[in-house]
């Protein structure tokens, strides 16, 4: 197997994680969801298939376990967007500086860590962006998928 089809599958594996990782984001925020409209006092009637109350997370809660996960995230994104580099892959270079970029820039702006106090405010802002990562993964993951299986093919015709 040549260093461009490890490279990949060690892309597919990060990727997966990085996916996995948003999934949980991303359920984590709908919780937080529920959370927002029980104390509100909605109807029962109105939350369709609401988690008993019991489940809910608080939001001081749900920052403290994102926030564990945020840093490592971007520099495992990071790492792997380097690893391309370094190797020479441009397109999977190209495909991955805007989402590096983005979170380069929150990481300067000091605005990658939650907020436990403006978490309801930015909730929405906080699910499209997990949304966003969520959809980029899975596209990526896709892609390197593609990407190993060509060099393994290219492999076994040299």
């Amino acid at each position: 197997m040549s260093g461009e089809a490890w490279l990949y599958l060690f892309a597919v594996l990060i990727n997966a994680v990085n996916l996995f990782l948003q999934v949980f984001f991303t359920i984590m925020y709908s919780d937080l969801e529920w959370y927002v409209l029980a104390q509100l006092g909605t109807k029962a009637s109105e939350l369709h298939s609401a988690p008993s109350s019991s489940d809910y997370i608080n939001p001081i809660d749900l920052c403290n376990r994102l926030n564990t996960y945020i840093i490592p995230e971007a520099a495992v994104h990071g790492f792997l967007t380097l690893l391309f580099l370094v190797n020479g892959y441009w397109v999977a270079l190209v495909l991955n500086l805007p989402l590096l970029g983005w979170n380069i820039k929150k990481i300067l702006d000091n605005t990658h860590l939650l907020d436990a106090t403006e978490i309801f405010r930015k909730l929405n802002v906080h699910k499209k962006e997990s949304f966003f990562k969520l959809g980029f993964h899975l596209i990526m993951f896709f892609f390197y998928l593609y990407s190993m299986i060509v060099a393994l093919i290219k492999d076994e015709k040299a």
